[in-house]
């Protein structure tokens, strides 16, 4: 007899701690869809997933500038080239080309129309090239080489500074004329810092 009472005890006792990890384990999964519910997730949440893009996007940017700013000896890089060979037109991305909003018929070419279109446009990514330097009152100002709009909240900036001096220009005023970009020091070979930020993000 005290046999069988020792038994169903055991029996017993092993039945409620089965028991208990049961609705402790229901407890917490109640709990987590609770949580769940709560938090409102849009796509404009800063979530984990946006984080992501968000790295992927720095990541390849960073890629592109540092391959345009690559300059073999004594040479001047593709990004350089590109500022000084600027006539001062703004671009946009029409689908097929990057066409002056000036001259329709004028369209981009040269290594960044290319590194752009293969690695950004064929993607679904949004960018603008933007141009920020000096002016002669001190102050900073900002044109673009290449504008699709405004950005998202979401959108990674990468930049790049380029020194620009009297004897990379060609001509000095005819360089300023077109592209707004002045000498602001006449007395040395200094010409002005032009940082070149790469905006991109997905729409």
């Amino acid at each position: 007899m005290n046999i069988q009472r020792k038994f169903f005890w055991k029996n017993t006792g092993a039945q409620l701690n089965t028991l208990e990890g049961i609705i402790a384990a229901t407890i917490m999964i109640g709990v987590l869809v609770f949580a769940v519910q709560a938090t409102s997730l849009t796509p404009l949440t800063s979530s984990t997933a946006n984080a992501h893009v968000e790295t992927q996007l720095n990541s390849l940017g960073q890629d592109i500038i540092t391959s345009l700013d690559h300059s073999s000896y004594k040479q001047d890089s593709d990004l350089k080239k590109a500022i000084l060979a600027w006539n001062g037109d703004e671009y946009v991305w029409d689908s097929t080309h990057y066409v002056s909003t000036d001259n329709a018929s004028d369209t981009l070419e040269g290594p960044i129309q290319e590194i752009l279109e293969f690695a950004v446009t064929e993607n679904g990514i949004v960018h603008n090239l933007g141009y920020t330097f000096m002016t002669l009152d001190g102050d900073s100002k900002t044109v673009y080489y290449i504008y699709n709009g405004d950005p998202s909240d979401n959108a990674v900036i990468i930049s790049r500074k380029v020194l620009l001096s009297n004897t990379d220009i060609a001509n000095v005023a005819t360089f300023e004329n077109a592209t707004g970009i002045p000498d602001v020091d006449i007395a040395t070979d200094y010409y002005n810092i032009i940082d070149v930020k790469l905006t991109m993000w997905r729409m």
